[in-house]
């Protein structure tokens, strides 16, 4: 059943587990992931990307989507991840996603709350909930390489979220939940990262609307269990979903002269099947549908 993420999320905060939010990057990676989250009884988030809509083109996208989503015997949302453009957003939306993330986390305090704010105020006359962010979470070393936060062990203590603005910033935007650095990256690891679990409880402590944790792939399993005690209600999967699609796809083609697409793209499948139940198991969210 396509739903809002709201009670979801509200759900796994108050039951000490979280849900993973499954970025998905073509229409093929849809189905598979409706199909493990019904598997194993488990709420799903769907996202998509602006480069992902573009990919794809809205219709296609959303035609997939929601109808497995309908389909499902699961709750599944989808929702727009890391958007900062009020019309990619407001599209979203007319679309039928039902989530939407205001990424204004490049911007300054004020502006983001203002950006922010003014997302949440259209959203929500939608009945549309938003995902606000805080701090600064590095993209893929690989495509930074001049970037030495993202190098694998996260960025400096002074571009991490700090308690006190994450509580106001809630108060002032009205978010639904909210995207907090900790130390975490996008993409995956070269290095152990460095995460300021102490930062995350007093966030915790400060702010009562689902947290939401950026850069999910490669984090160790100790490292998640504990972000998750600590608060965590959302993880964002979207890295090791990608490199283990493509990894199937090269591993199938090299090994077979199969030229068929279909034949490569059920190897994909389960690769992505196999990411998927994993995070689905550690992040607990296994038999919490309802």
């Amino acid at each position: 059943m396509l739903v809002d993420p709201r009670e979801l999320l509200a759900v796994a905060q108050q039951g000490g587990y979280a849900i993973p939010a499954f970025n998905v990057h073509g229409l093929d990676m849809v189905p598979p992931l409706v199909e493990v989250a019904e598997a194993e009884r488990a709420p799903l988030i769907l996202q998509a990307t602006r480069s992902t809509v573009e990919a794809t083109g809205w219709e296609p996208l959303v035609a997939v989507a929601l109808e497995c989503a309908r389909r499902a015997r699961v709750p599944v949302a989808l929702h727009l991840d890391h958007a900062s453009d009020r019309q990619l957003i407001y599209t979203a939306i007319r679309h039928g996603f039902t989530s939407v993330m205001a990424d204004g986390s490049a911007l300054p305090f004020d502006d983001n709350v203002a950006f922010t704010r003014s997302v949440v105020e259209v959203a929500h006359l939608a009945g549309i909930p938003v995902e606000g962010e805080l701090g600064y979470v590095p993209r893929p070393a690989t495509a930074m390489a001049q970037d030495p936060e993202a190098a694998g062990e996260g960025p400096p203590a002074d571009l991490l979220i700090r308690p006190d603005e994450a509580e106001a910033f809630v108060a002032e935007t009205g978010v639904d939940s909210l995207a907090v650095a900790i130390g975490t990256v996008h993409g995956f690891y070269r290095g152990t990262p460095r995460l300021d679990f102490e930062r995350l409880a007093a966030i915790r402590a400060r702010v009562h609307v689902p947290l939401v944790l950026h850069g999910g792939s490669g984090l160790a399993d100790e490292h998640l269990a504990k972000a998750i005690v600590l608060g965590m209600a959302k993880v964002n999967v979207a890295t090791e979903l990608k490199a283990a699609w493509s990894q199937a796809v090269r591993q199938a083609v090299a090994e077979n002269d199969d030229i068929d697409p279909r034949h490569v793209l059920r190897a994909a499948r389960r690769a992505l099947q196999t990411v998927a139940v994993a995070w689905l198991r550690r992040c607990g969210a296994v038999g919490r549908a309802t």
